[in-house]
């Protein structure tokens, strides 16, 4: 069921976004806008060009042509840092956790921009690096708690089974407080009830955080149960965008998914 917090304006616009490798079109002049609380998914068979729209926006790659503006600054060349600075975090399709850290420290890893002491003041267990270190920890278990992985905080992550680092991945992100999170294919491998419990935190970091939240992800009934409004691309193109329902019955949203011959 979609939920039902209010919808803001338009924080993140993407505008004309093309991008090629050598002579193959990633994308062709995509443009599609995302609203404040809301959950927009970005669907499409492989090869459609969704996690490249995703490191367009978080800075990983530069597009060719157009431009993304997020709450009014518009920017065609920004570097990951920059972009996590102004507010935008993100989750990978191939976790990027560090497998030998515990739980705890994955997270600390994305309190990184929040931390003011240097890594000498840290070294040196200055009393002001240590009174930032108990906030950023405190803040850390808050999250813990909200995705109940509370056993296994002190775990190496490389030793959890693939559903919970999925949920440190969020983790890790959620800890850097973003303003708007990208998540790329964040149930991809999942059994039944670990995308349930995927399903139930993204919802919940949209409804108590107010996140807004940016979806890839290849499971419709998941797209169309949790979406607000869905875009859909194909081989670069766009080709849908709107509510769930008109998406579903795009006719040409049905005749790429069912591998109809272009």
């Amino acid at each position: 069921m979609t939920n039902t917090r209010h919808i803001g304006d338009v924080v993140l616009d993407v505008k004309n976004i093309s991008l090629s490798f050598g002579g193959v079109k990633a994308l062709a002049d995509i443009s599609f806008d995302v609203r404040e609380h809301e959950i927009r998914a970005i669907i499409g068979p492989n090869g459609a060009g969704k996690s490249s729209m995703l490191n367009c926006i978080n800075g990983v790659y530069q597009p060719q042509q157009g431009t993304i503006t997020f709450r009014g600054r518009t920017f065609s060349h920004m570097n990951p840092r920059q972009v996590a600075e102004m507010g935008i975090a993100r989750t990978f399709q191939n976790l990027a956790l560090f497998k030998g850290m515990n739980v705890i420290d994955n997270l600390m890893s994305g309190r990184n921009l929040k931390m003011k002491s240097n890594i000498f003041q840290q070294a040196l267990r200055l009393p002001g690096a240590q009174r930032e270190e108990m906030a950023h920890r405190e803040f850390v278990e808050r999250i813990i708690d909200f995705l109940e992985i509370q056993p296994y905080r002190k775990t190496p992550v490389g030793r959890l089974p693939y559903g919970l680092q999925k949920r440190v991945d969020l983790g890790r992100a959620l800890a850097m407080e973003p303003q708007v999170l990208l998540l790329d294919e964040p149930m991809a491998g999942m059994n039944v009830e670990e995308k349930q419990d995927m399903c139930r935190f993204v919802l919940d970091v949209n409804d108590e955080f107010g996140t807004t939240i940016v979806l890839i992800e290849h499971d419709m009934g998941v797209v169309m149960d949790i979406s607000d409004r869905v875009v859909v691309l194909d081989y670069g193109r766009k080709i849908g965008d709107g509510v769930p329902n008109d998406v579903r019955n795009n006719p040409e949203v049905i005749s790429a998914y069912l591998g109809t011959v272009h």
